[in-house]
């Protein structure tokens, strides 16, 4: 089974706007950037603006798609497909979802250990504005990456 999803950084100079996931959560605990499941119907940009705004408050457009990645688990037949965006164009009144805890952090400061192990190696090209594809297998036991492969566009 394929579960798609965005992920989306909102980038004001040079901080991002991230969560740290509830508890009860997928990812519970760790940090990232604003996103979900894309629900029938909706196109990867429209899920990317819905989640933004579900999560945030804020209204979101002029996003930049920067490719997709793809991740499986050790044990299990799911897989999930990211689309991941970024954009520095919002408005509205930052306002805490029960998706979790926002803050706002400096491209200096990303909190790489308290994050899912991929970002690491994504996380920047997506800062250098850069386009990109990846795949990554995890043991999902201890979430970090036993292999992956991973281009720039």
């Amino acid at each position: 089974m394929v579960i798609y999803e965005t992920v989306c950084y909102v980038i004001d100079g040079k901080k991002l706007l991230m969560i740290k996931r509830a508890e009860e959560l997928f990812g519970a605990g760790k940090w990232s950037g604003l996103g979900g499941k894309i629900e029938a119907g909706e196109s990867k940009e429209q899920a990317c603006v819905r989640e933004v705004y579900e999560e945030s408050g804020l209204h979101v457009d002029d996003l930049k798609y920067h490719g997709s990645l793809g991740f499986m688990f050790e044990n299990t037949e799911e897989s999930i497909v990211v689309f991941v965006f970024s954009t520095m164009s919002f408005k509205g009144v930052l306002a805490e979802s029960p998706e979790g805890v926002l803050r706002w952090i400096g491209f200096d400061e990303i909190p790489y250990d308290e994050m899912w192990d991929d970002s690491r190696y994504w996380l920047p090209l997506l800062i250098g504005g850069k386009d990109f594809n990846g795949e990554f297998h995890f043991d999902r036991e201890v979430s970090k990456v036993l292999d992956y492969k991973l281009e720039t566009l």
